[in-house]
């Protein structure tokens, strides 16, 4: 019975997410102009949901204020309290309001995660893009540094480097900045190879187009899709980089409210069959699952692949 009860479950919970998917693609609809409309109705029902569930934690990441009952870090109550009526999923280990935290770990977890991307994507995708269009010893020294970042694992070199830095938010951003753009910059001269070679970047150089020139107007528009995609793909490996980082105690430090930490410090509860840690996890796997859906689907569009 118990495994037919989580069957159940299962399938009602993946029919309640299509639902919502299919419910909020025909707002979008609805709402958008005529050429945004035609998109959204090409938009597969995974697609629908996953933009749907990164908009509720964009919104939650914002209102965070008004959307928590307590503080992030004010002490309610004593330790572990039960669920109840004021405290809807009870208090934490040190008895500080776990919904509240949730809400706020929002916030603090996405948005370093965000930053630090972005900040990993333009580091990389202009030295690959300026590495594939200058060539000769650019392209070698920048190749053979990144060759050198990448031959160590991402996880024990971001330790290591947090052990001897020191683990403030500004030394986490700079150094999973440094070991993500080194794979954002692969891709970017990959990319960038295949394109300088085309007869309109010919046709560009002849004309006497500067190198800034050349990689703003010719080569980035036409190498902007496969970097986008690396874009949701690299933003789902540095929210799991820095959810693990600080499980580990090398991430946000306390009290500063973040999933990963969360998890680590009320694990304990899991032990009296307590679901409570769980939802830290939950939220990090659901937010990695939906931006992956919405990447596909922005893969699929660039690919020109028809249904």
């Amino acid at each position: 019975m118990g495994f037919l009860t989580g069957l159940f479950w299962l399938f009602a919970t993946i029919a309640a997410a299509l639902a919502a998917g299919w419910l909020f693609r025909a707002a979008a609809i609805a709402a958008s102009p005529q050429g945004l409309a035609r998109e959204f109705r090409t938009m597969p029902l995974t697609a629908s949901f996953g933009l749907l569930m990164i908009l509720i934690y964009i919104l939650v990441a914002i209102f965070a204020p008004a959307l928590a009952p307590f503080s992030e870090t004010e002490i309610v109550g004593r330790e572990y309290m039960p669920w109840d009526a004021v405290h809807l999923l009870g208090t934490d280990n040190l008895g500080r309001d776990m919904l509240s935290r949730l809400i706020y770990g929002a916030r603090n977890t996405v948005g370093i995660a965000f930053a630090t991307t972005a900040l990993a994507f333009v580091a990389g995708s202009v030295l690959g893009l300026l590495a594939a269009v200058v060539g000769g010893w650019l392209d070698q020294l920048l190749s053979r540094a990144v060759d050198v970042l990448m031959a160590i694992p991402a996880l024990i070199f971001a330790l290591l480097l947090l052990t001897i830095v020191g683990t403030s938010i500004l030394n986490m951003i700079l150094v999973i900045a440094l070991i993500d753009s080194t794979r954002v910059y692969r891709l970017a001269r990959a990319v960038a190879m295949n394109i300088v070679v085309m007869d309109y970047v010919e046709a560009a150089k002849l004309r006497g187009e500067g190198t800034w020139r050349l990689i703003t107007r010719e080569i980035l528009p036409n190498a902007m899709a496969p970097l986008v995609a690396e874009f949701g793909l690299r933003f789902c490996f540095v929210f799991l980089t820095i959810s693990a980082l600080s499980f580990l105690g090398l991430g946000i430090q306390p009290p500063t409210a973040d999933w990963g930490s969360m998890v680590r410090d009320n694990a304990t509860l899991i032990s009296f069959g307590d679901i409570t840690p769980l939802l830290p996890a939950g939220a990090i796997a659901l937010l990695t699952v939906s931006v992956n859906f919405v990447v596909d689907w922005q893969l699929h569009r660039a690919s020109g692949l028809k249904e």
